[in-house]
């Protein structure tokens, strides 16, 4: 896994929902490249079409609140979003983001610091964050032990995948 990113910063306000980032309609898609083709459309009609690969999604308060769909955080992922910039997350979109290896990180502020089209390097294991375009450095909350964990096994279900082997291999 990945842990430094550099990217252009889309700015989203507080409480984009889970219905915003993949639409009700588009629940029947299940791969995470499908899901990328319309993340965001109920936010932001366009972000789908205009976001490249290594973008960082930049946001306010309680993003990904609503329903507990882990559609929304592999339609990130299959838009080629490397990682989550937010002020805060809503409990089960993060646990979802976590499970399904994408990172996020809660940064104090960061949708008022940062600018449409900055440029950010993001490092997951120092939680810096440094807008290349102002000058400015941000601290994250660092994420846990256990979540770094779980992202560098590429999510929740290869750490299942891994332990169950190791079982095998025990009792063989």
């Amino acid at each position: 896994m990945e842990t430094r990113f550099a990217g252009k910063a889309w700015v989203f306000p507080d409480n984009v929902d889970t219905d915003q980032i993949t639409p009700g309609k588009y629940l029947t898609m299940i791969t995470a490249e499908e899901l990328g083709k319309v993340v965001l459309e109920g936010a932001r009609p366009e972000f789908a079409k205009q976001v490249k690969k290594g973008d960082v999604i930049v946001a306010g308060r309680n993003f990904g609140c609503g329903s507990s769909r882990e559609h929304a955080p592999l339609a990130i992922k299959g838009a080629g979003v490397p990682v989550v910039l937010a002020e805060s997350f809503a409990r089960i979109f993060y646990r979802n983001a976590i499970n399904v290896a994408l990172p996020i990180l809660e940064v104090a502020d960061v949708s008022k610091k940062v600018k449409e089209g900055d440029v950010l390097e993001v490092d997951l294991t120092t939680g810096k964050i440094h807008n290349k375009t102002s000058g400015q450095t941000y601290e994250a909350v660092p994420l846990s032990d256990k979540a770094l964990s779980i992202l560098r096994a590429g999510g929740l279900v290869e750490v299942t995948k891994q332990k169950l082997a190791e079982r095998r291999a025990k009792a063989s």
